[in-house]
């Protein structure tokens, strides 16, 4: 059987409820085989099998794919009736004689489409190849393109085809919209969007694992907490990079495609396509982790130039209509956040009862003749502080021409020119000391390369926010290090709640971490060993100070 049908429309639960229905749990020998072509979507496969198969007694499900221990997988495929795997990793246990075929009844692949594409061609052909006997094959695809068709040749039978018309491409929840922007301008645009929205969990989509990392960095820089899924992540790290994630303990899920399939959160409120897809199918596939169980979602586009023109085809794959929307200025954005912060303490004043704490406060700033409109409007200006965000202005896109970027003065604008005369944004690629790291230069923006810090150990003792320790470490500038890279590094190896780091102060062969008291000598233990650019590095209680 051929079912056609979008990301979405319940496929998963159509292929594992018949699949259960055909097991004999008497016989501990697998005897249905589901190929993925992603470890996430092996995982979300097998815990539905184990969702809709809890009242089979003497089910037995087991998952095997990459970068996990295969000795492991070895014991878990021993008495297991269904198997659900990646073609290279099931390639692995054939080959090893761990996996038998003998007594399948039946196979599925799931995203066939998607397996073809990733290469996986020769391991599919190889892996139905060595089933005998007679078995039923169900090939599930997005579309029946050519290479499905040539697959479905080679091994189908008088294949029924079973398809899900177009118009049910689930958009209809999702309000989708797009900005003009320059590449060099994205990080800036992407803060203002998410500063204006309430949400709780988004996902931002890039192309290229390098464009995943330096959002990562530059989001991190400006006190988001954000992390990152691609490739090159272990997927013992992917797999604690989702959980985080799930359990709301990371706000921004920075990702490449490898994410846009298989990713089951029901609570992301807003799916951002830093860089637009090539293919209509992935922008479907991206834009579908947002209005899942019935909720509404919001899809955000950046695009530029030619881009229009993919954003036109994407409109007639879909049809949908994809609407433009102006940049938030910087004037909007700081509306939002003052109206945000009013509304958080009004919500305190409502629930504060008489004798409630800090009331006392209050009361000997009174007797000391202040009032209370002064008092009220400093507490909200250091409170505005503390939320704030540090913006940069967005380059015009063409003289007269405003595409709904900030019109800059030529004193203000960090995407221009440098101190040489040479335009940062060589083919369009954001440059890493230009992306909007805040802390990296300190308040002259168009001064040194890095900060000059205090000389004197008394000012640079003043330098250290209260409550916070200051740790060195051996690695800056010259290394091409960046202040997010170091605050996401901390994050991930020394398990700091959110919210631990203060400034970032990056030099030329060294930087200084601002880290909450109490946490300093996690992040020295945390960071003994780690590595910089392939080199080792000291890290140590600041001593100047």
């Amino acid at each position: 059987m051929v079912g056609l049908s979008e990301t979405g429309s319940g496929k998963t639960a159509a292929f594992v409820l018949p699949a259960l229905e055909m097991i004999d749990t008497d016989i501990a020998r697998p005897q249905v085989l589901i190929l993925s072509p992603t470890r996430e979507l092996c995982v979300q496969i097998s815990e539905e099998v184990h969702r809709l198969g809890t009242n089979l007694p003497r089910l037995n499900s087991t998952p095997v794919y990459g970068g996990t221990p295969i000795d492991r997988q070895i014991r878990g495929l021993r008495g297991a009736q269904m198997v659900v795997g990646t073609p290279g990793r099931l390639m692995d246990h054939l080959r090893r004689k761990t996996l038998r075929t003998d007594d399948l009844k039946l196979i599925i692949l799931d995203e066939a489409d998607r397996m073809l594409d990733m290469g996986f061609r020769d391991d599919m052909e190889e892996i139905l190849g060595q089933v005998k006997g007679e078995y039923q094959i169900l090939f599930f695809s997005a579309t029946m393109n050519r290479n499905v068709e040539r697959l479905i040749g080679k091994f189908g039978k008088n294949p029924q085809k079973v398809e899900v018309a177009k118009k049910a491409l689930t958009v209809d929840r999702i309000a989708q919209s797009y900005y003009e922007v320059r590449n060099r301008s994205k990080v800036e645009v992407l803060s203002r969007i998410l500063d204006m929205e309430a949400f709780r969990l988004a996902v931002v989509f890039c192309n290229t694992k390098r464009a995943v990392d330096e959002a990562t960095e530059a989001l991190l820089a400006r006190g988001f907490t954000a992390d990152r899924l691609h490739g090159d992540i272990t997927q013992q790290m992917r797999e604690r990079v989702l959980n985080r994630f799930r359990e709301g303990k990371v706000e921004l899920l920075i990702a490449t495609d490898v994410a846009a399939r298989g990713l089951d959160i029901d609570e992301v409120d807003i799916v951002v396509n830093y860089d637009l897809p090539q293919d209509p199918e992935d922008y479907v596939h991206r834009i579908g982790r947002t209005g899942r169980a019935g909720r509404s979602g919001r899809a955000v586009s950046f695009v530029f130039g030619r881009d229009v023109y993919r954003l036109q085809n994407v409109e007639r794959y879909t049809r949908s209509k994809i609407t433009r929307e102006k940049v938030p200025s910087q004037e909007e954005v700081e509306g939002k956040r003052a109206d945000v912060l009013f509304e958080s303490v009004k919500e305190k004043l409502e629930e504060q009862t008489k004798g409630a704490p800090f009331t006392n406060y209050v009361d000997r700033l009174l007797e000391q003749g202040y009032a209370a409109t002064d008092i009220a409007g400093t507490l909200f200006g250091m409170m505005r502080e503390t939320v704030g965000r540090e913006g940069e202005a967005i380059q015009e896109d063409r003289p007269g021409g405003d595409r709904g970027n900030d019109r800059n003065d030529r004193g203000g604008d960090r995407g221009g020119r440098d101190r040489g005369g040479r335009d940062r944004d060589r083919g369009g690629r954001d440059d890493r000391r230009g992306g909007g790291d805040r802390f990296e230069r300190g308040g002259d923006r168009g001064g040194d390369r890095y900060e000059r810090g205090p000389v004197d150990r008394e000012s640079r003792r003043n330098e250290v926010a209260s409550g916070m320790k200051q740790v060195f470490i051996g690695a800056g500038g010259v290394l091409g290090v960046a202040p997010g890279e170091l605050a996401g590094m901390i994050y991930s190896e020394a398990g700091i709640e959110s919210g631990s780091l203060g400034k970032i102060r990056i030099f030329p062969k060294h930087s200084l971490i601002q880290v909450k008291d109490g946490d300093e000598n996690k992040v020295i233990d945390a960071l003994k060993g780690q590595k910089l650019r392939g080199k080792a590095f000291p890290c140590r209680l600041d001593r100047d100070i």
